[in-house]
Order: C-alpha cells, then structure tokens, then sequence
C-alpha cells in the first residue's frame, strides 16, 4: 500500500472514528441524572481544542519525522484524540453547550489556571511559532521539537483532566477524564525516553 494510500486511509478511519465517537459521546451522558456544572462544560470544550492541537502536531511529526516506532505512536494518538474530540463535542451538543466561546480558557478550574484574557493559551499549548518550526524541521530535529512540545502539551492535559477528575460533576466525564489522566501520564514515560535518545 503506498503513503499516498495509507494517509487517505488514516484520514477516513479518524473521520468515522470521530463521528461515531460523537454519537457515543451524546449517549454516555445521556442517562445520567447528574447535571453538567462550569467544570464538565469546561473541560469538554478546552479539552477538545486541547486535543485537537496534538492531533495537528502529530500529523506534523508523521509527515516529518524519521522514526517509524515514534510515527506510529504518532498516529496512535491522532486516532485516540480524535475519538476522544467527538466524545467531548457529543456532550457539548446534548448540553445545548457552543463548541468554542469567546470567554478566557480555563476559568472553569479557577486559581492560578483561570484565565482573564481569551487570547491567552491554555496550559501546554504550543504558539504559532512552535508550530512553524515543528512543520519546517524534518528528520531527528522534527522529532525532538515534537517531543519538547509534545511533553509539555501533555503535562498540562494531565493537569486539566485531574481537576475535571476531583470536581466534575457528570460521571462519564470524571471517568473520560480518568482515562486520559492515566494513557497521559503513561505516554509521558515514553516521550521522555525518546527525547532522551535524542539529546546531544
């Protein structure tokens, strides 16, 4: 099977993953009795833009990288996000609940995370700039700017989904949540060897 081939095929699959996710993601909190507070609504939607950067650096490192055992952890994570993207915006629909606002991110978690500004990026997000020199490096430099970024991205994942774990009020959510906590933190370990191989 060619690249060419292989791409449509993973794009195909993240789609029908997506929408079916979507669907599953309306049911599962569709008979609870527990109503979605500022922190389930939250963290579906900051979550959901938060996963859907590391979808887009993980393409990058696929397209630009040289490890095959680094892309396809690569592609694991495009396709576990972008399930877990259509399970958030699922919820968000059945909430009568917008995709994307214009209020500051991470208010819902209150403290020193709750931002006062809607142009100031969520914990772990990488800017514009991080992104062009991710998509302009190519080789080993393409995966260790990829791990640098990536490792942060994760870290402040793992801080968003353990305050939706300690104060969500929906089930489903705290357990989505859980389940991201733990693949994160485990993903973690990994990232670190790599970039460790890959530090002069």
């Amino acid at each position: 099977m060619t690249r060419r081939y292989v791409l449509v095929a993973a794009v195909v699959a993240a789609v029908a993953l997506a929408a079916a996710s979507f669907l599953f993601g309306r049911l599962s909190v569709g008979e609870s009795a527990a109503r979605p507070t500022a922190v389930d609504v939250g963290f579906a939607r900051d979550m959901a833009v938060h996963h859907q950067q590391a979808v887009l650096m993980s393409e990058l490192l696929r397209e630009r990288g040289s490890d095959a055992e680094l892309k396809a952890i690569a592609v694991d994570m495009v396709l576990t996000q972008t399930n877990q993207v259509g399970q958030m915006q699922g919820w968000l629909a059945l909430w009568g609940e917008p995709f994307a606002t214009d209020e500051p991110p991470m208010r819902w978690m209150g403290g020193s995370h709750a931002h006062h500004a809607a142009d100031v990026p969520m914990t772990g997000m990488a800017t514009q700039e991080q992104l062009n020199s991710l998509e302009a490096a190519s080789g080993v430099d393409a995966e260790r700017t990829y791990l640098e970024l990536m490792i942060l991205h994760h870290q402040g994942g793992v801080e968003m989904a353990q305050h939706a774990v300690d104060h969500a009020s929906v089930p489903a959510v705290r357990e989505l949540a859980q389940s991201m906590l733990q693949a994160q933190a485990t993903e973690l370990e990994t990232l670190h060897k790599f970039l460790d191989a890959r530090t002069p």
